[in-house]
């Protein structure tokens, strides 16, 4: 077992995370938890309230890595062929041509996700899982890397719509924002710009580079003792007297795959079972489904259950 290597790509993640904080003033894990996803190449949940700057790490994201960038505003009336393109008619050619939604591009931030439809938050399903979409027969590949982050408003807001477990399932990571520190909300508003303002942040990778990393996290060793302990904690979220649906497969893959890239954030070419630990709550919280319904109390008592998972799982 060994630290990395590579110096220079591991400094590009530490100037990273440096340039997205220049523009998005708000919880450093937050940021920390972003890019840890697009190295395990999945994708997050943002569920937190509105106005404390979930737009804004998405855009900085973005800038700082030179990636494309859209912003898909989900709203009661959206259709599926919004967000993924239609074919027409062209004329000229004689012939239909696809004409690709805004869901061609590298990171796609799907905002408030909930106020649309089931069938209209189902249209993200293949490219999630598949990296590509189907549209009249056609399949059309994504540009890569790709990568989605929704928002999500607490469900005791007006006018929101579930997500379905399968969609649920294909987020990696879960995570909260949180209203910031005294401090740092006072800078926010002395700022006297837009409340959408990327410009501090300057782009530090492209998306080579971001690829590349990619690759290099799949690396990252998972030892047998790693595995297995992964593999209980999620046995043991199926088997909970407290919880109606719990941890799938993918779940564990994508625990595994989450752990390896925060040892490589943090410099190590393997995974410590702090890492699976640290991870179990963010990875796994939203695919759980309690057996009693607790008004706006959900996420906390799945995170209790998993709390008591944890402490009652050997370590290796």
């Amino acid at each position: 077992m060994k630290l990395i290597e590579n110096k220079q790509q591991y400094q590009q993640l530490q100037n990273l995370i440096a340039e997205i904080k220049k523009s998005f003033f708000g919880s450093e894990h937050a940021v920390e938890m972003l890019i840890m996803a697009l190295l395990a190449q999945g994708h997050v949940l943002i569920e937190d309230v509105p106005g404390v700057g979930k737009t804004t790490l998405a855009r900085a994201l973005a800038k700082a890595l030179n990636c494309t960038f859209k912003r898909i505003q989900f709203t009661s009336d959206l259709v599926p062929s919004d967000i993924l393109g239609v074919s027409i008619w062209d004329k000229s050619k004689e012939s239909f041509i696809f004409r690709e939604g805004p869901i061609f591009a590298n990171l796609v931030l799907a905002d408030e996700i909930n106020r649309s439809t089931p069938k209209t938050q189902s249209a993200l399903l293949e490219s999630m899982n598949e990296y590509q979409v189907s549209v009249d027969n056609m399949t059309h590949p994504l540009p890569q890397p790709y990568m989605i982050i929704a928002t999500q408003n607490p469900m005791e807001f007006y006018g929101v719509y579930p997500l379905p477990e399968n969609e649920l399932d294909r987020f990696m990571a879960s995570i909260k924002i949180g209203y910031p520190e005294e401090k740092v909300e006072s800078k926010i508003i002395a700022e006297n710009t837009p409340s959408i303002n990327v410009d501090y942040t300057s782009t530090v990778m492209d998306k080579t580079d971001v690829l590349q990393l990619q690759a290099e996290v799949s690396k990252v060793y998972a030892g047998k003792e790693i595995l297995e302990y992964s593999v209980t904690i999620i046995k043991k979220t199926r088997e909970s007297p407290h919880l109606l649906l719990g941890a799938s497969p993918r779940a564990g893959k994508h625990l595994i795959s989450a752990a390896r890239a925060l040892a490589y954030m943090e410099g190590r070419t393997y995974i410590l079972p702090d890492d699976i630990k640290k991870l179990t709550k963010s990875i796994l919280a939203h695919k759980l489904i309690p057996k009693q319904s607790l008004s706006g109390q959900n996420r906390n008592f799945v995170e209790q259950v998993i709390d008591e998972i944890l402490s009652t799982t050997k370590v290796p």
